[in-house]
């Protein structure tokens, strides 16, 4: 291949940390730069530069983001007070993929990447489970307080109109706990919603809702008559003429039905059900490297990312001169997923095009019997089965990528 395919727009990048930077520079270097023609608009999200700029350089990945509207995203540290000691940081900057998902309003959803020769740990799933998780408030914005004292916890509303504070008690402390208090917004709330239900009706496949209105009667229950309200004004019509429904549900019937299902449905969830189904998918599924994520923002905004975290056990590995194997296949299909998102917009074919092919590659891969160790664990046996290491797996790729082009 001679002419290198135009990218007419440039797509945000935003580099990570650890075994997964590594590895964004590997896919880079192989599967992107020697076909492509691509401007990139680069934000370090690595920790030190988090650190270094007081977080200012997440809350500008955002905002190109908005500019650009297509962006990719390497995996990164949210740091706890080990990681503030290990980088020697300021303080415990916060996660930027919240940061992120507040500042565009999104909602994140994520699917697994099929192969033919791993099978979910689920038998009766045939069909992908797609899961959509919230992106704002719940325990990510919350406020928490040690209680060491005996006394009285309240909840407290002040209006901005003068009015009399609204106060409900909360607990009365005896000996020693924890409280908490968390938020939500109902702009948000319908933003999570409108985007559930634009992501479903462009897959064609139900939505799924579930909260657990019966015991929280005033926070889960506004989440389930937005939805509602959302649906029947907006969407009914258009999901009936789809052949495609809206089924709510409790958050612990939900779980039973899926587990039953066969798939192919949208599930829709809570920010932090979200944060824990989604790893209970990607891992049922076969690994969190074979998960796919995509943070959709009712504003028109799309970022891609790796599912997964750093691979901190790798990098300390790499670190030491050691081989490793790690799957970099979430990352692959960040990099396609944001191409595949920037050529719809463009108007450029040649480039979604380009983009399947990688993606038909780094399948192809897997199902030769190309594994990374993650993937070796839970493939069907195979005497082909063959485990390499983390460059040969994107060189094999690049090398079917080649007879494609």
């Amino acid at each position: 291949m001679t002419k290198k395919i135009k990218v007419a727009t440039p797509i945000v990048e935003m580099d990570g940390d650890e075994m997964t930077r590594i590895m964004w520079q590997m896919v880079k270097d192989n599967l992107l730069l020697p076909y492509l023609d691509m401007d990139v608009d680069y934000y370090d999200l690595g920790l030190e530069k988090r650190d270094e700029t007081d977080d200012q350089v997440t809350i500008d990945a955002a905002n190109a983001t908005m500019e650009y509207k297509v962006a990719v995203k390497c995996a990164t540290i949210t740091p706890n007070a080990a990681r503030v000691k290990e980088y020697n940081l300021k303080k415990q900057w916060p996660s930027p993929n919240g940061t992120i998902r507040g500042i565009l309003d999104g909602t994140v959803f994520r699917a697994p990447i099929l192969v033919e020769n791993i099978k979910p740990s689920v038998r009766n799933w045939t069909k992908p489970i797609h899961i959509g998780r919230h992106a704002y408030g719940d325990v990510y914005k919350n406020t928490e307080m040690k209680v060491t004292v005996p006394g009285v916890a309240e909840l407290v509303f002040t209006p901005s109109d003068g009015s009399e504070p609204i106060r409900k008690k909360i607990q009365e402390f005896k000996s020693p706990g924890v409280l908490q208090g968390i938020h939500n917004l109902d702009n948000s709330i319908k933003s999570f919603a409108i985007s559930c239900f634009t992501y479903a009706l462009d897959q064609k496949i139900d939505l799924w809702f579930s909260t657990k209105d019966t015991i929280s009667k005033t926070y889960d229950a506004e989440f389930k008559a937005i939805f509602e309200e959302e649906y029947e004004v907006n969407w009914k019509d258009k999901f009936e003429a789809a052949g495609i429904e809206y089924f709510f549900t409790l958050i612990d019937d939900a779980v039973a039905r899926v587990m039953k299902s066969e798939g192919g449905m949208l599930w829709a969830c809570k920010n932090y059900d979200g944060d824990v189904m989604s790893d209970m998918l990607a891992s049922a599924y076969g690994s969190l490297a074979m998960m796919t994520s995509v943070l959709v923002s009712p504003h028109g905004y799309f970022e891609y990312e790796a599912a997964h975290g750093t691979v901190q056990k790798h990098y300390y590995k790499h670190l030491a001169g050691e081989k490793t194997s790690t799957n970099s296949m979430a990352l692959i299909f960040a990099w396609t997923g944001g191409l595949k998102k920037r050529a719809e917009l463009d108007g450029t074919p040649d480039v979604a095009s380009f983009a399947q092919k990688i993606e038909d590659a780094a399948i192809e891969t897997v199902e030769s019997g190309i594994l990374t160790g993650d993937l070796m664990r839970v493939a069907d046996p195979d005497p082909k089965n063959r485990q390499v290491y983390t460059e040969d797996f994107i060189d094999h790729i690049r090398k079917i990528l080649e007879t494609r082009l």
